[in-house]
């Protein structure tokens, strides 16, 4: 009866963690299905944890555990991003000790991380010593038991992307709705639920291009640069910049931005722009386009501007392996990566290289370009967190970012300055709106600002153009006629 009453202790605890995160807020689904499926996801939860024990009780206390973490922090990243935990937030986790900071967390060496962790290890190892394990006294037994648990749980979950169960699992999953799921089938269910679809989902239709262009022939230089963190200061009640009036008087278009995140998941706008592909045509793949293919995508622009006869250059003053960048934008189809060892030297504004040294860097590829070069750049500087001690005698968070964006602003002067006499297009935009204190998800209805500039024959007059990050993917990849 241990066995039994150790699965009711965790499924009638979690629900009820659920139900108190729930209360007044986003209440728990009450049909007997929806009630069924979040139980369900409990139970995988705990038969998990009881293949590294077979300690029923420990397992039932590891899944009440899991549940707790698993709610707190999705209601952390509900509060600055606008959306609760997804199954692809865990693939992330291995960049965490390696970047703490970008994820306001600490160094695992730190005492307040290493204190906690030590003393959880060594109440598990204490429970484990104490309470006894429930695997058949037979070695033989014991043996096909330790192998055959973990087997059955593969293959429930191998059971379900095909068949019958996968249809199953579609009709309750048919497209992600992440809020209205965790409400209905509770997080550990849904987020199970969500990887299995994401699996066995079909790859996404390519993109189109805009046919609105009327150019006949491409620009022999092409710099395209995501912004971190950009908006208009103005629409944080911060000052007016230079480089505002500068888009709205000379820029061939701009104007909105939306975006497919607020104040995280930069990857996301990136592939929005670089493939032209609206976020509902990838699935449950949305959330992170970059685990499907990895930026495997025969249609991106610089892919097309490979075949047209460009060189192909991607700049990002920053780590390689965050976000797999340099793996993903090889795949991209850019033959030259710029990062950060390029940048020794360069100074840094708070944490990160400074986005004056990346313009800098810009325009210097783009002179030494012998053929028609395509430069697509990635800003750092405006990164968070925003937190005291990043910047000397400026602890508040707005007051930061403005001091960062100024910098940005002044950036994309020198570049506009330097492309000027050229026959040329640069496109400047935003990846999300900053995650401030003051700047809320749904901010400005999840919108930066963007503009594109021509210069030489492509130079054109200023119109606003509301716009979408996929709809200027497609447009940048018009301009390229690969």
């Amino acid at each position: 009866m241990t066995i039994p009453a150790a699965l009711a202790m965790a499924l009638i605890g979690s629900l009820a963690i659920e139900a108190w995160d729930g209360a007044g807020r986003r209440p728990i689904g009450r049909r007997p299905a929806e009630l069924a499926l979040r139980l369900a996801g409990y139970a995988l939860l705990t038969a998990f944890w009881f293949c590294f024990s077979w300690r029923p009780w420990l397992a039932a206390f590891s899944c009440l555990l899991t549940v707790a973490i698993l709610v707190v922090v999705s209601r952390l990243k509900q509060a600055v991003i606008g959306e609760p935990l997804v199954f692809s937030d865990f693939a992330l986790l291995r960049q965490v000790p390696r970047h703490p900071d970008l994820y306001y967390t600490r160094p695992l060496t730190d005492p307040h991380m290493a204190i906690p962790l030590g003393a959880s290890l060594a109440l598990v190892a204490l429970w484990y010593w104490i309470e006894s394990t429930a695997l058949p006294e037979e070695p033989s037994v014991a043996l096909v038991a330790l192998i055959g648990l973990p087997c059955l749980l593969v293959g429930l979950a191998s059971s379900l992307g095909t068949g019958r169960p996968a249809q199953w699992l579609a009709a309750r999953f048919p497209r992600p709705d992440l809020d209205a799921d965790c409400a209905r089938y509770g997080l550990p269910a849904t987020i199970i639920a969500y990887a299995l679809r994401w699996r066995r989902e079909p790859p996404p239709p390519e993109a189109g291009d805009d046919p609105s262009l009327g150019q006949s022939h491409p620009p022999p230089v092409v710099v395209v640069v995501q912004l971190e963190s950009f908006v208009d200061p103005t629409r944080l009640g911060g000052p007016a910049l230079p480089l505002m009036e500068t888009i709205r008087t000379r820029a061939s278009r701009h104007g909105r931005l939306t975006v497919p995140a607020h104040g995280a998941y930069t990857m996301r706008t990136e592939h929005a722009v670089l493939t032209g592909r609206e976020p509902d045509s990838l699935g449950f793949g949305r959330y992170d386009p970059y685990l499907s293919n990895g930026g495997d995508e025969p249609a991106s622009i610089a892919r097309r501007a490979l075949r047209a006869g460009y060189a192909t250059v991607f700049v990002h003053p920053f780590h390689r392996d965050f976000f797999h960048r340099a793996e993903v934008m090889r795949r991209f189809g850019f033959a030259r990566l710029v990062m950060e060892e390029d940048f020794a030297g360069a100074p840094r504004i708070g944490p990160y290289i400074g986005d004056e040294a990346l313009a800098a860097r810009i325009l210097a590829e783009v002179e030494a370009a012998t053929t028609p070069v395509f430069v697509f750049a990635v800003t750092m500087e405006n990164h968070g967190p925003w937190k005291p001690g990043r910047l000397d005698g400026i602890d508040d968070p707005l007051a930061q970012y403005l001091h960062h964006v100024a910098h940005t602003a002044r950036a994309m002067e020198t570049l506009i300055a330097g492309l000027e006499g050229r026959d040329a297009i640069l496109c400047v935009y935003g990846d999300h709106a900053p995650s401030l204190p003051t700047c809320r998800p749904g901010f400005g209805d999840t919108t930066t600002d963007y503009a594109v500039f021509g210069f030489g024959t492509f130079r054109d007059g200023p119109q606003r153009v509301d716009s979408t990050a996929p709809e200027l993917g497609r447009f940048l990849r018009s301009l390229i006629k690969g």
